[in-house]
């Protein structure tokens, strides 16, 4: 990838850096309340977004691009963000914050087994998950401060999802042709079997927001045929959410 590619993407990170400053928190006085079960997917998913990056930073930086190791930094910056905004949220409803899950531990020992592009590939999975999950979160409860940071972070991952895309289509073109599509074909697998233990671990809560099991790996799986498509034959600045 040449030099520049991911200046644009610089650029869109730190608008919306200071769009969310503009804007200030959602209004925690008022307080949430949510089934116990929908509270409990909520901590699943803080401990997810909480993390340092830095070991995707270290990978970034020796890619060679400066540009794209910057909006890494912006990338992670906006996933630590979610992570405090959960746990406000969790506070909101006086609800403690998880010192970790097990499903967050076996994703950082994926990623970090080999270069960046396994790391992306895995992390690309939590990211597609998530989309269908902070929709679910955004409009199956009519909680507002719930929706309102379910919404914030909705629109983060919306652009999270294209960003990846287009690294890691610089990074499948560089294995030989006839190896791209069952690369792809596998990973598909892999997020066939995560959504199923997203399904099966979040049931209750997800039956909660109006999303059956079945639903929820259904859609998840329909909107990665637009991922794959996209790491392929990337279309950056035409993307439209799976959400």
């Amino acid at each position: 990838m040449q030099a520049g590619d991911f200046a644009k993407w610089t650029g869109r990170f730190e608008d919306e850096h200071e769009r969310r400053r503009a804007q200030g928190d959602p209004d925690w006085g008022r307080g949430a309340t949510l089934h116990p079960a929908v509270w409990t997917g909520i901590q699943r998913f803080q401990v997810g977004e909480d993390g340092d990056g830095d070991n995707l930073i270290g990978k970034a930086d020796q890619a060679g691009d400066t540009d794209y190791a910057q909006a890494v930094r912006l990338f992670v910056a906006e996933e630590q963000n979610h992570a405090r905004l959960l746990a406000r949220l969790l506070a909101a409803g006086g609800i403690p914050a998880l010192p970790g899950h097990w499903t967050d531990t076996v994703f950082v020992r994926l990623r970090r087994l080999l270069g960046l592009r396994m790391e992306l590939l895995v992390l690309m999975i939590a990211e597609v998950v998530a989309l269908r999950y902070y929709r679910a979160l955004r409009d199956g409860t009519d909680d507002p401060l719930t929706s309102d940071v379910a919404g914030r972070i909705l629109s983060d991952e919306q652009r999270h999802v294209p960003f990846h895309c287009e690294r890691l289509h610089a990074s499948l073109a560089e294995l030989p042709r006839p190896l791209r599509r069952p690369v792809m074909t596998l990973w598909r697998l892999a997020l066939l079997a995560v959504s199923v233990v997203v399904a099966a671990d979040h049931g209750p809560a997800l039956r909660r927001l109006g999303v059956g099991r079945l639903r929820f790996v259904a859609d998840v799986m329909t909107s990665s045929g637009l991922v794959v498509s996209t790491m392929l034959t990337p279309r950056p600045d035409t993307w439209t959410s799976p959400a």
